[in-house]
């Protein structure tokens, strides 16, 4: 197990920051030009334990009823408006720019844009590592024909 820093020698200290900084990110978002999808996602962070992205949704890019394991997630409205549903269509959550919804793991949920307008919708994951399994998506609802990637088709 990793020593706590203030547990670490100053040499310990300074090569465990050195480490974490050497692995910082930076990076910018801009509207993405639409490639013939409904939905287009631009990745800033893919860690094992943090995920941020935002997904342009476009006409017919709304996605199935789903679940999360191992996983919580921040959703913030950039641009456009959001419908959160769950089960048998409750409506979870309506959210427009500057206002976003958390959703703890185990969440069944669906979302769609609302109006004409393009959805930018900021995603932010935080990714449980209890060394047991992975986190995983989980369809309750058939995926949509846009959906060809494999975790999106899982059941």
């Amino acid at each position: 197990m990793a020593k706590h820093p203030k547990d670490m020698t100053p040499q310990e200290r300074e090569e465990f920051h050195a480490n974490a900084e050497s692995k910082m990110l930076t990076y910018k978002y801009a509207t993405p030009e639409p490639n013939g999808r409904p939905k287009q996602n631009t990745w800033f962070v893919r860690q094992p334990k943090m995920q941020v992205l935002v997904q342009c949704v476009r006409s017919g890019g709304e996605n199935n009823l789903h679940y999360h394991t191992k996983s919580e997630t921040n959703w913030f409205v950039l641009r456009g408006r959001a419908h959160f549903y769950g089960v048998g269509d409750k409506l979870l959550a309506d959210i427009g720019p500057n206002e976003g919804v958390y959703l703890p793991g185990g969440v069944r949920y669906r979302f769609n844009k609302v109006g004409d307008e393009d959805l930018e919708i900021l995603q932010v994951v935080s990714v449980e590592d209890d060394g047991v399994g992975e986190s995983e998506r989980i369809n309750l609802e058939a995926h949509k024909e846009w959906m060809v990637e494999g975790h999106l088709t899982k059941y």
